[in-house]
């Protein structure tokens, strides 16, 4: 029996610039943290007992005999992809799924982690990042970035590096208490269930060429946010530079937001709130407020409606946190 844990992201700059479409052109970055919210994937061999060969359990569950039979895209495809037969797979979370915090590709990550495991297979976190990308993008043919999966696999606060060559994964430089400075600015607010991120993508990749403008100013702002980050400035201009950029990330397609998540906005701002974001695609999800500790509580009772989910940043990124590993003999014919 193999179980991963893989963590969640959230993305403070820079969304849109990892979409292959732009970065191998004109470059592209993203400032980017996992937290301590997590998908759990456990994987064993189905024992021969049933008259069927595969159970999958996750919103729904799923008992078939043949792989090609599997409704959920990214489980098929990666069974296929690792010729994995004859298992049973569950997946938990601690946070819903459709949520803008990178969720499906914590899963491919956390999956993928937890087949090579069950095969007796090192995969370092590259290799696990490529995989996923390659799950989700080429095998799956979802619309969409590549920063989540990278995010999931490496763990930690990083600027995260595009161009035509590929990806590089490098740490932001921050002192232990600057960082947990950050992190205790942070408040974390669920608005309820977003749309498909990949149909959002869609329209986002559509707009890639008539928003070049905006990306590029949004690919500018991940240095800004970097020096605030690594210089003595004060972090409230972290969270300004937020604000200005999640005004230009709702100029990007007429998808990202709704009246109602515009409305929580607002009133967040009115009530003492620097700055903040709505997290992933669009259109729910996760809205990010930069606070300073003396305006949390009015933050939290201008809010009252909505769940406040505290979170801690964490490093390690995906990692198997049970190794049983079991001897397995495939079935003749």
């Amino acid at each position: 029996m193999i179980i991963t844990q893989t963590p969640f992201r959230m993305s403070f700059f820079g969304g849109g610039t990892d979409f292959p479409g732009f970065y191998k052109e004109h470059g592209g970055a993203v400032i980017s943290t996992t937290f301590d919210k997590y998908c759990y994937v456990n994987v064993r061999h189905l024992p021969r007992f049933f008259d069927y060969s595969t159970e999958l359990s996750y919103a729904r569950t799923e008992r078939v005999t043949d792989v090609e039979d599997i409704e959920h895209p990214a489980i098929r495809e990666a069974m296929k992809y690792l010729d994995m037969h004859e298992i049973r797979l569950t997946y938990e979370a601690d946070l819903p799924a459709r949520s803008g915090l990178g969720t499906s590709s914590s899963f491919a990550v956390g999956m993928l982690n937890a087949f090579y495991a069950l095969k007796g297979k090192y995969a370092d976190k590259r290799k696990l990042a490529d995989d996923a990308v390659y799950l989700e993008r080429t095998l799956c043919k979802e619309s969409g970035g590549i920063q989540d999966q990278i995010a999931a696999s490496f763990g930690g606060f990083n600027r995260i590096n595009f161009d035509a060559d590929g990806y590089s994964v490098n740490p932001v430089i921050i002192s232990p208490e600057r960082k947990a400075a950050l992190n205790r600015n942070l408040m974390l607010f669920f608005t309820g269930f977003s749309r498909f991120s990949s149909d959002i993508q869609v329209s986002a990749e559509q707009n890639l060429k008539s928003k070049q403008g905006r990306l590029l100013e949004m690919k500018a702002l991940v240095d800004d946010a970097e020096r605030i980050l690594t210089s003595k400035t004060s972090l409230d201009e972290f969270g300004r530079l937020l604000d200005y950029t999640w005004k230009l990330k709702r100029g990007f397609s007429d998808q990202v937001t709704t009246d109602s998540i515009d409305a929580v906005y607002e009133k967040a701002i009115r009530a003492g709130a620097i700055g903040g974001k709505l997290l992933g695609a669009g259109g729910g999800g996760f809205l990010l407020f930069y606070v300073i500790p003396e305006r949390q509580e009015a933050i939290r009772a201008a809010l009252q409606d909505l769940l406040y989910v505290p979170f801690e940043f964490e490093t390690a990124g995906t990692r198997v946190i049970h190794y049983t590993p079991e001897s397995y003999e495939p079935r003749e014919g």
